[in-house]
C-alpha cells in the first residue's frame, strides 16, 4: 500500500516538468510553426525593448545634462565644443546641426532667408532623430496586434484537429482529445506571452519619444529666438 501510494505521489511530479515540453513535441506540423513564430517574436520584441529602453533612457538623461549645459553656457562655440561627449541626445544632435548651419550663414554673410534656411536645417535635424528613435516600434506594433490572432490560429486548428480525432475514434474520451485541446491552449498561451510584453513596451517608448520629440521642437524654437536677436 504505501508503495503504490508513494509512486502515485511521485510518478505525476516526475512527468510534470517535461509535459509542456512533450506537448510541444507531439504537437501537429502546423502547430509547431505557429509557436516557433511566436517564439521568434517574442524573442525579437524583447531584443528591441532592452534595446529601446537602454537608447532611450540615455538619450533622456543626456538630453537634459545637454540643456543644463547650454542654458549655463554664455557662448554658443563653447557648447558646440562639449556637445561631443553627448551623442546620445537627440537635443544635442538638432543643435549641432544648428550651429553648423549658423556658422555657414554668418561666414556667407547676412541674408534675408538665413532664418528661413536655420529653422530647415533644424526641422531636418529633428526629423532625422525622431525617425531613428521610432526605428523597430512597428514590430512591437505588429507583435501586439498580430500575436494573439496567430495564437488563436493555432487554437482552432488544435481543436479542429480534436474533432477529427473524436470522430474517427467513436469515443469522447480525454486520451482522445486532450494533447489536441493542450496543444490549442499552448499556442494561445504563447501568443498572449508574446503580445502583452510587446504592447506594453509600445506604449512606453511611445510615450517616451513623444517627450523627446517636444524637447526637440522646444529647444529649435529657442535656439532660433537666440539667433534671430544677434542676426538681426
Amino acid at each position: 500500500m504505501e508503495s503504490a501510494i508513494e509512486v502515485y505521489l511521485t510518478t505525476p511530479a516526475s512527468g510534470s516538468s517535461m509535459s509542456i515540453f512533450r506537448l510541444v513535441w507531439e504537437a501537429d506540423l502546423i502547430v509547431q510553426f505557429v509557436l516557433l513564430m511566436l517564439m521568434f517574436m517574442s524573442f525579437v520584441c524583447w531584443a528591441i525593448i532592452l534595446q529601446k529602453f537602454f537608447r532611450l533612457g540615455s538619450a533622456a538623461r543626456q538630453s537634459a545634462k545637454f540643456l543644463d549645459l547650454f542654458w549655463a553656457s554664455k557662448r554658443l562655440d563653447a557648447v558646440y565644443e562639449k556637445a561631443g561627449t553627448y551623442r546620445r541626445s537627440p537635443v544635442a544632435e538638432v543643435f549641432k546641426a544648428g550651429y553648423q548651419e549658423l556658422a555657414k550663414i554668418t561666414k556667407g554673410g547676412k541674408s534675408d532667408d538665413a532664418t528661413d534656411n536655420l529653422t530647415r536645417t533644424l526641422r531636418r535635424a529633428a526629423a532625422v532623430e525622431s525617425t531613428n528613435m521610432q526605428r523597430y516600434m512597428t514590430f512591437l506594433a505588429t507583435t501586439g496586434s498580430t500575436a494573439p490572432f496567430i495564437g488563436l490560429f493555432g487554437t482552432v486548428w488544435g481543436i479542429m484537429r480534436a474533432f477529427q480525432k473524436l470522430e474517427s475514434a467513436g469515443a469522447a474520451t480525454i486520451q482522445v482529445v486532450g494533447p489536441d485541446i493542450a496543444h490549442a491552449l499552448i499556442a494561445t498561451a504563447v501568443g498572449l506571452a508574446a503580445a502583452i510584453p510587446a504592447v506594453i513596451g509600445f506604449n512606453y517608448f511611445n510615450a517616451s519619444i513623444r517627450v523627446l520629440n517636444t524637447e526637440m521642437d522646444n529647444f529649435s524654437a529657442d535656439f532660433l529666438n537666440i539667433v534671430k536677436r544677434h542676426v538681426r
